[in-house]
């Protein structure tokens, strides 16, 4: 192909048959896509399933509708035409097709789905000269600018308050558990793990530049350890607690990071500054720590905070002692 020149149709130049085809085939799309959301949903969230169960249904009626229209005015043989095949359609990620997508983001795509598809009918109404077709595809353009208020009525029947209170505590259930609790479990190891050998090598050497690489090769080696540890010990099917690729991601990045807030003082050239800094931060941390227990994990925070402050305070000051030594 030459560049700068698509080889699709333009959507002014398809013929009133085609445009029936592409919108028979656009509604068959639609509804194995919203079948494809309620298949993945049916077992965390059924009541969402439901709804895109029904909307699914919804898409085939107006499959049929088009199909009968096209029928009686051109016959049997439905030409072959899709989204893909028409210059200027919208893309469409295949974002059903990812094995774990947030719910609110699946609402979104659907909503999103229903625009694109109001403005298409209302363009190819426009379009077609053919009475009773510009007719037909008037009314799906009315019915999908309705699928928003009958969204709502189907979130009434399906989807109660109830319901998507239980959804919702679900879903937040499953972010804890695979991103929250392996970036959490990171945090500690980077923040506690790392303290002895840097304070040691501070208060060793006193010289902050080999302080530095020292927390940096430490903070490093704790989260590609801890990354691919996270990993490698639970593929999450039996666990329910998401993919190991998403845990290694959370758990490593976050262990490199704990490590990384007490180094980067020690870029400062003077020794008694990068120190005092650092020390602060890593009660920071430490307190930090103890907050998103409490917030995620449902620790209390007077226990929280007396496990993480004193169990932290014992690694620095045994990381000090050392150092003397």
């Amino acid at each position: 192909m030459i560049q700068g020149f698509s080889s699709r149709r333009r959507f002014r130049d398809l013929s009133e048959a085609e445009i029936l085809a592409l919108a028979i085939s656009s509604e068959e799309d639609d509804a194995r896509i919203y079948r494809s959301y309620a298949d993945r949903l049916r077992t965390p969230y059924p009541s969402t399933a439901a709804i895109f169960e029904a909307m699914a249904a919804e898409e085939d009626g107006h499959r049929r509708r088009l199909i009968e229209r096209f029928r009686a005015r051109f016959g049997e043989t439905i030409p072959l035409i899709r989204r893909e095949h028409v210059e200027g359609y919208p893309a469409r990620k295949p974002v059903w097709l990812l094995e774990h997508l947030p719910l609110e983001r699946v609402r979104s795509e659907a909503w999103e789905m229903e625009n694109a598809a109001r403005s298409f009918y209302e363009k190819a109404a426009g379009h077609v000269s053919d009475a009773a077709t510009r007719k037909l595809l008037g009314d799906l353009a009315a019915a999908e600018a309705r699928h928003e208020h009958r969204a709502e009525t189907l979130t009434g029947q399906h989807l109660t308050d109830e319901a998507r209170e239980e959804e919702d505590e679900t879903a937040r259930r499953q972010f804890v558990l695979t991103w929250v609790q392996p970036g959490l479990a990171g945090l500690m190891d980077g923040s506690v793990s790392t303290l002895a050998p840097i304070f040691a090598t501070a208060f060793a050497t006193q010289d902050p530049a080999t302080t530095f690489q020292v927390a940096l090769a430490a903070s490093v080696g704790a989260g590609i350890s801890m990354g691919f540890t996270e990993a490698a010990h639970d593929d999450g099917v039996l666990s329910g607690r998401g993919a190991p690729w998403k845990r290694g991601l959370a758990s490593g990045v976050m262990t490199t990071a704990g490590g990384l807030g007490h180094a980067l003082p020690y870029l400062i050239p003077d020794f008694a500054w990068a120190t005092g800094i650092a020390i602060a931060v890593v009660f920071f941390e430490l307190w930090a720590i103890a907050w998103i227990q409490n917030r995620y994990m449902e620790t209390p925070f007077l226990r929280a905070a007396l496990q993480v402050v004193l169990g932290g305070g014992l690694v620095l000051a045994a990381g000090i002692l050392i150092g003397f030594g």
